[in-house]
């Protein structure tokens, strides 16, 4: 396997603030201006929304690949993602995404192990790497059924 892939993502515009995020392999995406913003739609996904998904979905992806190559039992993951958008000097910025998983573990006795991959997850996060903004973990939930 290479070390280099790129990720073609074509947009165009459809009209007012929208448009359609496309790629050869992948279904459209409408996406839009935030309703924060003027003229911005509401219920159609944004750049930011977008942004602070790529850090989610890369924790997650993350936390896959360790967990088995760990071999740790889970019968759930998920995690809540929160972007702060702000101005600063006069720009707007997503300045702190904050990411709180969620794991159900099979056995307390994982619960230690659990932990642990979620910060080696949030540490080798390519996205989360890649970006500028600071990741970091909020709340970390691990139950056990």
């Amino acid at each position: 396997m290479s070390d280099t892939h790129f990720y073609d993502v074509d947009v165009v515009w459809s009209g007012e603030r929208k448009g359609i995020a496309s790629s050869e392999t992948l279904n459209d995406l409408e996406v839009a201006t935030p309703p924060e913003f003027p003229k911005g739609h509401p219920g159609i996904w944004s750049p930011e929304h977008l942004y602070v998904a790529a850090a989610n979905s890369c924790l997650m992806t993350t936390f896959l690949a360790i967990a088995e190559n760990s071999k740790l039992e889970f019968s759930k993951f998920s995690c809540k993602g929160k972007g702060k958008l702000e101005k600063v000097d006069g720009k707007f910025l997503i300045t702190e995404i904050i990411l709180e998983p969620s794991v159900q573990i099979p056995k307390e006795a994982d619960r230690e192990k659990a932990i642990k991959i979620i910060h080696k997850s949030e540490a080798a996060c390519l996205i989360s790497n890649s970006m500028k903004t600071e990741v970091k973990l909020g709340e970390i939930s691990i139950s056990v059924a």
